[in-house]
């Protein structure tokens, strides 16, 4: 059976290499820096074509190794005793200041799906292009988005951050370069397409992180942090995860969508860690053929199958449906709340709910217009703060 693994290398005390312990967004956050205030990195592309070297000449000396020394026994990275295991993933600058944006899972033991309690590395390094390696500060990490933040001190390096780009104009087909650190090769590039948008990818807790990159670039175990590049050399997503049975590419891998990651880059620079809105729902997927058989006088929207108890959509008295219909094959629930629009954005693929809950912070109120017994009404929720485990 396929899954999804997470794509940090993972650098035991025998140096045996495996895979590393490893919500949808919107390009709502700001960039990392006003324009005119510092130098970033610009691709000259040839008659606007896509330009692998190009892009690789301008974004590669930005794009660092990360090497982390994990909680555990064992020498540390650069030598002495009482470290841990090691990861290696990557990053690059995204600030002259020295910040360093990367995966969350790169820098701790976290592991895809949640469950257990996260760790932070005992010690990280950045090692750059120019073999320069130095210490990392972790000022904070989001196992929601599966984001870290990293700084380390500017003297001495000659630092260009790279552009951050917008998601949200991110188009199936188009053409994409990945620079990273596959099995521990420094500075490695592979190009290909993003063969889909708005994919649905485990994060290191319960909930998905939504408005994922699928791309056929080849992404293997030690890229995850690394750079998901555009024509023009912008980041439009960080690497993340490989969908694969052999442990190796296999032409499926994903990123977090550049959007997602500036809102959550912006709470760690302010903050040190980030919240996420919560409603509270589990919803099911409607379409055409289904809301025919169901009876509904609506074509798309979420089927609600479970409320959370106290959450803010049991507060608010959504309801969940409690038959169960056989339908093509499948099983749905039916006879509760359909949701078809929040705030009059109507509901229509499966990551749009959450997505659009996820463009909110906690404590904003938003309208659900809901199906209820075959009438549309408006149900107001106060969204809370989404937990770390459940639903």
């Amino acid at each position: 059976m396929s899954g999804r693994r997470p794509t940090a290398a993972a650098v035991l005390a025998a140096a045996a290499l495996s895979l590393g312990a490893c919500g949808g967004g919107s390009d709502s956050g700001t960039t990392v820096a006003s324009p005119g205030s510092q130098k970033t990195v610009v691709v000259q592309s040839h008659n606007g074509a896509f330009d692998p070297e190009a892009i690789y000449q301008a974004a590669a000396p930005e794009v660092v190794t990360i090497r982390s020394i994990l909680p555990g026994g064992g020498p540390t990275l650069l030598g002495g005793g009482g470290g841990g295991s090691q990861a290696e993933g990557s990053g690059f600058v995204i600030s002259s200041d020295g910040e360093i944006a990367t995966a969350a899972h790169v820098v701790t033991d976290a592991q895809s799906g949640g469950g257990a309690p996260i760790h932070a590395a005992k010690e990280v390094y950045a090692q750059f292009a120019d073999r320069n390696q130095v210490a990392a500060k972790i000022v904070g990490y989001d196992p929601q988005a599966d984001v870290a933040l990293l700084k380390v001190d500017p003297n001495g390096l000659d630092l260009h951050p790279l552009q951050l780009g917008n998601s949200d104009t991110v188009r199936t087909g188009e053409s994409v370069a990945a620079i990273g650190s596959p099995f521990l090769q420094e500075q490695s590039l592979s190009v290909g397409i993003v063969s889909a948008t708005d994919r649905s990818i485990p994060s290191l807790t319960d909930f998905q992180i939504e408005g994922g990159i699928q791309t056929d670039a080849s992404i293997n175990p030690g890229n995850s942090g690394g750079p998901l590049l555009d024509a023009d050399g912008r980041v439009i997503g960080v690497n993340e995860q490989i969908n694969t049975t052999s442990g190796g590419n296999e032409g499926v891998a994903f990123a977090v969508p550049i959007g997602l990651v500036k809102r959550s880059l912006d709470q760690l620079r302010a903050n040190g860690s980030v919240k996420y809105a919560y409603i509270g729902v589990t919803t099911q997927t409607l379409y055409p053929q289904l809301a025919g058989r169901l009876g509904l006088p609506v074509d798309t929207g979420a089927l609600v199958t479970k409320v959370i108890k106290g959450a803010p959509a049991d507060s608010a008295g959504i309801q969940a449906g409690t038959q169960q219909v056989e339908f093509q094959g499948l099983r749905a629930t039916a006879g509760g709340d359909v949701i078809v629009a929040v705030d009059g954005h109507k509901i229509v693929g499966e990551t749009d709910l959450p997505e659009l809950i996820a463009q909110h912070d906690p404590g904003d109120t938003v309208t659900l217009e809901i199906i209820r017994d075959g009438k549309t009404q408006n149900v107001d929720v106060k969204l809370g703060e989404r937990p770390q485990t459940g639903h």
